[in-house]
Formats: C-alpha cells, structure tokens, sequence
C-alpha cells in the first residue's frame, strides 16, 4: 500500500480537480503493474495499472491489487474503474480510503464484493489522506481544505516597517514554497499585495505541467488591469462591486469576475469558499498579506498554517496576521504542530486543525459492511 501511495504522490501535481490515487498489482508475492492517476479527462489508477499487465502479458486473475481510494463506480469523465476490476478478477483488492464522494461512498465496495472479489478497507487511510485533503474537504464538508502560507522572521515580522521582504527566507524555502503552490487548485491573494508587489503567483520553482488558477479576493474591485497577475492563464476575482466593462475587458483575458455578497465591509469569505468547492477547487494555498490572512482565521476558514521562519529577528515590522486583541485564551483557535523540517538555513512549520483533520480521516476510514479492517503499522 505504501508503494501505492508514493505513486499517488508522483501525481501531485496533476490530477485536479481528481484525487491523486496510486494502484499497485501483485501476484504470487511480486508487484507485476502499477499506475498512477493521469490528468483530469485521462484513465484513473486501477485502469493505468491493469493497462501496464496487459502490456506486459500478465494475467492479473488471482492477483492482489493495492489501490487508494475506493475504485469509483459511477460514470464520470471516464468509465467506472470499478468494473474493469471485475473483469480482471483479482482475488483480492485492498484499499486505503473509502471514497467519501456520493456517487460512489461504498457502492465500489458493494460491486466487488458482489463478484465474489475479497475487499480489505481501510489501509494507511490516514497516509493517504495526507495527499488528498482537499477532495475530501470538498466532498464531505463542499469548501476545500485551505492553508496559509507565510514567510517570517524568528520574532513574527514578514517585512520591515517599511515593506521590504525580498529575501527574509532563502532560495530552498521560496522553492518549497513554490511546490505548495503547484499542489493547490487555487492560489489566493488580496488586492493589497497586488497593489504592494504586483506578484504574478505562478508556479516557477518546481516542474509542473498544470499551473493552479491565480485568485484575488477585491471587495470594491479596483484591482489594475494591468497587474502581472493578469498575465496568462485563468485568473479569478472575487468582489462585491458590479463594473460590467471592466469584468469584460479582463474576460477578453481569462479573467473570470465572481460577484458574491458582502459581510463586515468586505467580502464574504465564506462565500469564495463555498464558490471555490461548488467549482470543483480542492485545495486552497492562501499567499497574502496580515489582513486577509487575519480576516481568514477570524472566519475560522483556515485548516492549516504553512510558515517558513528565517533565523533572524527584524525588530518591529509587519506581522503575519492582522488580528484583534484577546482578553482571554479560553476561545482562541487552536493547532497541532506537524514535524517541522529544516529547509536550507530556514525551518518549515506546518500546524493544522485537529478536530478538521480528524473528521476528514473518520470519513474515510470506514470499514464498509464486512471487509478486514487492515491497521496501518
């Protein structure tokens, strides 16, 4: 199973708005196919997989297969792997994760077993959720996993009081960074860092063949029309201010503008998230300033904290979150910390949301009507 999820994450950056999914087959104890998920449109998994033992002669009847994510059983952009399985007849199919989708939630499951096929589910479901957060955010709860990602010194300062901040971490980190980007569906930013860097918020760092869609929340939608965000590829803004020949002259651009409701004088972020899960986004990388970063966790929208922590201290400067003050802990947000890892010079802090993620891992880790419940060691 873990070789099948390391083929998953070989496809991490492609597979959106799909789940990324490794499948592995083996027979008479030897791995004889794999295959990884392909871009949105191509085969899943289970059909990569079946298609190389083909390729290689290999009669996978009898075998064992790996795969994880339930194999879907519905018509999608493609035929439901679930019934070229079947026809395969392995003996044996064990799966990470059910699928929290509803249009397969156990019914992939429910087939194989009706021919007669042996299902073990779940196995590692919680290494396999790590990759696929976002499409089961999106499926359990419809608004995508969301993360903010910052870059700051050891005392919290993202920039001296004067904004300058190119370069507080160093080039590993910035292209870490960049591979965050790569993974989300949607990098998002607000109109005051357009207006403070006119950053362009592509993908540069790492190889890639799919660039995430670039994202500027604009509550009164004064955005330039000649930002760099605008440059190429599909742009979305998010506002409250209608301005129909503006929204049709970035349109001619691929510019989409998206009007939602208002709420606290901007906004409502809460609309850009349930927009973003309705329109197939599952992952959500927030790479802005300390207001919309605060404004976002007085929503009690972010998941996770992404933080890059450069050994230096700036002094006063300008923080990660703009926030206002507390008188007491008892309602504070709160995170558990993953391990940190260092990167170059720099230290790589993630902390998430404990109660989030551990509903997220409780919606796929059902043993789904009779199957071996496999722990993960």
């Amino acid at each position: 199973m873990r070789q099948a999820i390391a083929l998953s994450a070989g496809v991490l950056f492609l597979t959106n708005p799909n789940p990324r999914v490794g499948c592995v087959i083996v027979k008479d104890g030897q791995v004889v196919a794999s295959g990884a998920t392909q871009a949105v449109g191509g085969p899943h998994a289970e059909v990569m997989a079946l298609r190389q033992a083909q390729e290689r002669g290999v009669d996978v009847a009898g075998s064992t297969v790996y795969v994880t994510l339930e194999p879907c059983s519905h018509f999608g952009r493609t035929p439901p792997c679930v019934d070229a399985l079947v026809a395969a007849r392995p003996a044996r199919v064990v799966i990470a994760m059910s699928d929290p989708n509803p249009l397969v939630s156990g019914r992939g499951v429910a087939r194989l077993r009706a021919a007669g096929i042996d299902v073990s589910v779940p196995v590692c479901a919680d290494e396999a959720l790590e990759l696929n957060p976002g499409f089961v955010a999106r499926m359990t709860r419809k608004t995508p996993w969301v993360w903010v990602k910052s870059a700051a010194s050891l005392d919290g300062q993202t920039a001296l009081a004067n904004g300058v901040s190119q370069w507080i971490t160093g080039p590993q980190a910035r292209a870490d960074g960049h591979h965050w980007r790569a993974r989300s569906c949607v990098v998002l930013t607000g109109l005051g860092t357009v207006l403070a860097d006119d950053p362009q918020l592509t993908v540069r760092e790492v190889d890639t063949r799919r660039q995430p869609v670039r994202a500027v929340v604009d509550t009164h939608f004064q955005v330039p029309e000649t930002a760099r965000l605008f440059d190429g590829g599909r742009v979305l803004v998010f506002t409250c201010m209608v301005n129909h020949d503006k929204a049709q002259r970035l349109a001619d651009r691929g510019v989409q503008v998206v009007v939602l409701p208002e709420r606290d004088g901007h906004v409502d972020l809460m609309a850009v998230m349930q927009w973003l899960g309705a329109n197939e986004f599952n992952e959500v990388h927030v790479e802005a300033g300390a207001r919309l970063h605060g404004t976002l966790l007085q929503a009690d929208l972010v998941d996770e904290l992404l933080v890059y922590f450069a050994p230096m201290v700036l002094g006063p400067g300008q923080g990660m979150f703009a926030l206002p003050g507390l008188s007491v802990l008892g309602g504070v947000q709160r995170y558990d910390f993953l391990a940190p890892v260092t990167i170059g010079p720099d230290l790589r802090v993630r902390a998430r949301r404990a109660d989030r993620w551990a509903r997220l891992l409780a919606a796929v880790s059902t043993d789904l009507s009779g199957g071996h419940v496999v722990p993960a060691l």
